[in-house]
This record gives C-alpha cells, structure tokens and sequence, in this order.
C-alpha cells in the first residue's frame, strides 16, 4: 500500500495541548513516509457573521493575531526539525470555518493528523472540529491523536476487521504503518453472542462453530495483505463480544488502533459510525479513520 509521498502529512493547530501533541505525531509519521509535513491553524475571520461595516481597528487585529500564529507555527516548525532536520515543512493559516476548511485541504493529503482530548480529562469526548472533520467525509484518512502517543517499540498496531471493503482499506493500512514501523499487528474481529442462550445445552456448541468460523474469514481477510508484507508478525483475535469493547481492550497500549467508518447511524453525531464512535472517543492509543468513500 504505497504512499504518494508528493501529498503532505497535515497536522491541525488550535493552540491545545492536544494538538502540540498531535503535530509531533505528525512529524514522526511525515518523517517515516518522507512525505512534506503540512501545519494549519485556520483563523475564523472576525466579525464576518456580525454588522456588516468594517470597524477601524479590524485589519489591525487581523495582521497582530496572524503574526502571534505564525510565531507558534514557527516554533512548531522547529520542534518537528529536532524529530528530522530534513523535513519539508509548510505553514498555512486560512481562513474560514475550521471543519470546512480541514475537510477541504484533507483532500490534497495523505494523511490528517488532529489533536484529540487528554484521556482521564474531565471530558473524554472528540473535540468539535475533529468531530465535524470526521462527520464532514474528509477524503483523507484521519489519525486522532489520544493517550500516549510514544508507545514502546513493541507495542502492535490493532485494526478493527468485519469483512467489508472500508474494513479491507483499514487492514493495509494498518499493514503498511506496521511494517513502515517495524511493528506487531493484530487483528480484530469480534460479533455480539447476545442470541446465545448461556442455559441452552446446544448453544454452546453454536458458539463454538461461530467462533471456528470467525477464525477462518478473519485468516482469509488477512492472508492477501499478510502475503504482501511478510516482516510483520501477525495475531488474530476473534470473539463473542461488543465490538467497541473488543477494540478498546485489545488496543490497551497499543501504538495505533485503525478503524473503517462506514457512516451509519440517522443522527449527526453518528455518521462516524456506532463501533467507529465508540472506539475515537474512549480509546487511549492513536486512532486512525478509514472512511468508506476512500476505497
């Protein structure tokens, strides 16, 4: 699963913690590609929506508030050439509303990389724009940056598997990060036992094969991209649980959980898809998106 490394690794910047953090990730992972590394503050523009007379002070304000992002774009700069002195860097500050633009320059990358919330905070929750950013489609996949994001050098990379062709996209590039940085990968896949009868003498016996099944369709969803990159050591976990929670467990200390969206759901908040939602906003490792329309 080649790179175009002609496309950026692009970060987004709002002044947080959490986006600090996820612009280092960002450069390591430019770094690892040899891709160009893309940093993005987007300035709401203002009093765009308000009266619609310009105020004396405004380009003012304007000029003072680009100049203080572009020292912290300019310090940022610095830190990710302490992570490799030979990276491409570009700086950007648009402006526009953050969601609308990131899905938009998402196109034009291989790669977008938000911050998201410090997990044990008082609000575990996705941020709002990374939230928009997902729900918007961005035609790039989207790696969230949660927990810890230096994880040991064995840690594996997890992916979520259910058979489907967002969830064969999210297998190599799962492969391919896992190879890219020499990593254990395993993969998941897992389904509700809910019709099970734990009382019902036969039911254990369909559980079995159930499970016998689910190993056999995970080892053939596996093999092609296995075949493909051979150097990476491969585990397979299947199981008769929820399958967020399955995730969440098997991505304890993990160094990246990659998941496909497939956009179920009526509600806005769920265009991410249940499982997908589920595991961005409680997962305490990096979780990268795979959404349906990039395969």
């Amino acid at each position: 699963m080649a790179n175009n490394t002609s496309q950026p690794v692009m970060a987004g910047f709002d002044g947080s913690e959490a986006s600090r953090t996820a612009v280092r990730w960002a450069a390591q992972e430019a770094s690892s590609r040899a891709a160009p590394l893309s940093l993005v503050h987007v300035l709401a523009r203002p009093f765009e929506h308000s009266i619609p007379m310009r105020l004396p002070d405004q380009d003012h304000l304007l000029d003072t508030l680009r100049s203080t992002i572009s020292r912290e774009l300019d310090a940022l700069e610095q830190t990710c050439r302490e992570i490799d002195t030979d990276l491409d860097i570009d700086k950007r500050i648009p402006f526009g509303d953050a969601a609308d633009v990131l899905s938009e320059l998402a196109s034009d990358a291989q790669l977008m990389v938000l911050g998201g919330p410090l997990v044990g905070s008082r609000t575990d929750q996705l941020g709002i724009t990374a939230a928009e950013v997902i729900a918007r489609r961005a035609k790039a996949p989207i790696a969230v940056i949660r927990g810890e994001p230096d994880a040991p050098a064995q840690a594996p990379v997890v992916v979520g598997i259910d058979g489907s062709t967002v969830s064969d996209h999210a297998i190599g590039f799962a492969f391919e990060h896992a190879s890219r940085h020499n990593r254990p990968l395993i993969g998941v896949h897992a389904w509700s036992d809910s019709t099970f009868n734990p009382f019902h003498a036969g039911d254990d016996e369909r559980r079995n094969r159930s499970r016998d099944h689910a190993r056999e369709l995970l080892t053939e969803w596996l093999t092609e991209w296995s075949q493909h990159y051979p150097d990476v050591q491969l585990q397979h976990a299947v199981g008769a649980d929820q399958p967020a929670h399955a995730l969440l467990e098997h991505a304890e200390g993990a160094a990246l959980l990659v998941i496909g969206s497939h956009g179920r759901g009526p509600v806005r908040r769920t265009l991410l898809g249940s499982v997908s939602h589920a595991v961005v906003n409680q997962a305490n490792c990096p979780v990268a998106i795979l959404p349906a329309h990039t395969t």
